[in-house]
């Protein structure tokens, strides 16, 4: 009989014993430090409560050789120095209360004894109103005084000296420079009354000085074009409260590297918040472009646990659903303002006003009429008898074909046509001129030329129409002749179980049909044709983590998206000129008109100086 492999062989035992503290150290060290900007990240929350307001960070060798961070904070008294070193020792809790409403940045007291662990480190300090400062050695306990201002200077050298094996999974100085730059900007994006200063190898890298606002700070961290480009949040509910900036669609980055996210100020990455953010973007977004943000939100303490993980980067939120739907809802509502001008949208008035299609238009093209009557008549017989039999809820909006007949009852006048700059100046999408090509309507502002994609402009008119004639309709449920079962997985089924008051609300039955089985016996109405299973497992995965709402209303939306496209005017469609005039109102009317429903842009701006710079005009 051959003799088992080494790997298999039962291995002698070993006593359990304690281990010694370095040891203990060197080990959480591996969870808290991973690169220099995992020292610079613990150092900046240290400095931040203490009341710093500037903070200076040297680097050498991209904090490899040299991490000292410098702040003018409260400082450290004499006696207290020696106890900041040691593991779980900490000034910001003192009780299990404390730590279920810690509102500082650092709170669990390990960060010092940690990096103390695995690289040479010295903290400079002076309390204030102390007669001087004093170092203490990391190494060697050693305390000697100092000359220093109030304030703490924390060095770290020789960052993995210790465990070398760990120095050598660390990137070029270029690299670990850029981590440690990033760590900084996150923190100074959260506080703009607080200076901060970079320097590497004696150079300065960078600098952001004490700004009066959040966006000024946005502005000089994230750059000007990160302000223009983004639109304001703002949103309070109940203990939930939003704000900052979100970019706009056009905004959108192949990389998800400029979202930012804070908790009570402190950055986060949490799937809740990703999730809210990118479920309100659905509809503008094209593609898997991603979008760019500065988002803070603020919650009461207790509603929020931040020991989640020793980097303190991630959260668990109490009622994880409130703060997904406040997300959600606090940028939808940025994003849905039209952006064509700063002027603000008059509300919407009935589709293509009389004053901007008069009776001699013809607005009775086959496609035409379909998207604006056939359109809305399709979307009402999709819900409940009840629904469809209520006049007011689903009464097709007057289009300029029933305004024609009635002119030729009582005919009406045209009014009379404002002058062309004060159209320019009163009209953010300006007055058409003519129609290129079949596709595209040229219009003048009062900033230069527009060029509005027709077909994909009146593709969102029909769509917002459509799902504003749906909204706050009771979802009608439509029972399954046969039920579709299927094998589901113990959380699936946990799921359904847990949440069977949830799903009738959603218009879904999805009961046990064993211990490993689930039946599906009603699906919404508006879904009755899609695939019963598919939707189930896509409505439980969603209700265990966020809210499962967002399921049904994306597949009704892409539902209704379909319709709009197939509804909206054609290329090659000739208008009129009060055709384009009346598209170009009622986009300046529409929610999200921007964008058509698959995100691409809907119209484009160029400027007299841009105009100027094709032709070389003033060179």
């Amino acid at each position: 009989m051959s003799a088992l492999p080494s790997s298999l062989a039962p291995a002698a035992r070993r006593p359990i014993r304690e281990l010694p503290d370095e040891l203990i150290s060197q080990i959480a060290a591996g969870e808290v430090v991973e690169r220099p900007a995992s020292v610079v990240r613990e150092l900046l929350d240290n400095a931040l409560d203490a009341g710093a307001r500037q903070i200076t960070l040297r680097l050498s060798a991209g904090g490899v050789r040299l991490i000292s961070v410098e702040d003018d904070g409260l400082g450290l008294p004499r006696e207290e120095l020696p106890l900041a070193l040691r593991r779980h020792a900490t000034s910001k809790i003192a009780s299990l209360n404390d730590l279920e409403t810690v509102g500082t940045m650092g709170f669990r007291g390990e960060a010092l004894a940690a990096i103390n662990a695995i690289a040479e480190l010295s903290v400079l300090s002076r309390f204030s109103g102390a007669d001087g400062a004093f170092a203490l050695d990391g190494r060697t306990g050693e305390l000697r005084p100092v000359a220093r201002a109030t304030g703490t200077t924390v060095e770290v050298r020789e960052l993995f000296f210790a465990t070398p094996a760990r120095r050598k999974f660390l990137k070029t100085d270029a690299t670990e420079l850029a981590h440690c730059i990033e760590a900084v900007r996150r923190h100074a994006l959260a506080r703009p009354e607080v200076g901060f200063s970079i320097w590497h190898e004696g150079r300065l890298v960078e600098q952001w000085r004490a700004a009066g606002g959040r966006d000024q700070r946005l502005a000089d961290t994230l750059g000007d074009d990160f302000v223009k480009r983004s639109v304001v949040v703002e949103r309070e509910g109940g203990p939930v409260r939003v704000s900052g900036r979100a970019g706009i669609p056009d905004a959108a980055r192949s990389r998800a590297d400029q979202q930012f996210f804070y908790v009570n100020g402190r950055f986060v990455r949490d799937k809740v918040l990703a999730h809210a953010v990118r479920s309100a973007y659905e509809d503008v977004l094209h593609g898997q472009r991603q979008p760019v943000y500065a988002l803070y939100l603020e919650i009461d303490p207790a509603r929020v646990d931040v020991n989640v993980h020793p980097t303190k980067i991630e959260v668990r939120f109490r009622d994880g659903r409130e703060v997904h739907q406040a997300v959600r809802h606090a940028i939808e509502d940025a994003l849905a303002a039209p952006r064509a001008g700063d002027a603000v949208a008059a509300p919407a008035e009935p589709f293509f006003k009389p004053r901007l299609a008069p009776a001699s238009a013809s607005w009775t093209q086959p496609g035409m009429q379909f998207g604006a009557e056939r359109g809305l008549g399709d979307a009402a017989a999709m819900w409940p008898a009840e629904r469809r039999d209520a006049p007011a809820a689903f009464s097709p909006p007057v289009v300029a074909s029933e305004r024609v007949a009635d002119a030729s009852v009582a005919p009406a006048t045209t009014p009379p046509r404002p002058e062309p700059a004060a159209e320019a100046e009163a009209w953010p999408l300006g007055r058409a001129l003519a129609q290129l090509q079949g596709i595209y309507i040229l219009a003048e502002n009062s900033q230069g030329l527009v060029i509005v994609d027709m077909h994909a402009a009146h593709e969102r008119i029909v769509y917002e129409r459509l799902k504003t004639q749906l909204d706050g309709a009771a979802i009608g449920s439509q029972p399954l002749l046969i039920p579709a079962t299927f094998a589901a997985t113990p959380q699936e089924v946990a799921t359904a179980e847990a949440c069977a008051t949830v799903l009738p609300a959603l218009g879904l039955e999805i009961t046990p049909f064993s211990p490993r089985t689930l039946a599906v016996r009603a699906v919404p109405g508006t879904l009755a044709d899609g695939d019963p299973v598919e939707l189930a497992r896509s409505v439980l995965a969603e209700l265990a983590l966020h809210d499962a709402s967002t399921v049904v209303q994306r597949a009704q939306n892409e539902l209704l998206s379909t319709m709009a496209c197939h509804g909206a005017v054609r290329a090659n469609r000739k208008l009129t000129l009060d055709e384009m005039n009346a598209l170009l109102r009622q986009m300046e009317a529409t929610e999200r008109s921007d964008q058509c429903n698959h995100g691409r842009p809907t119209w484009r701006q160029l400027s007299v100086r841009e105009l100027d710079a094709l032709f070389l005009r003033g060179r």
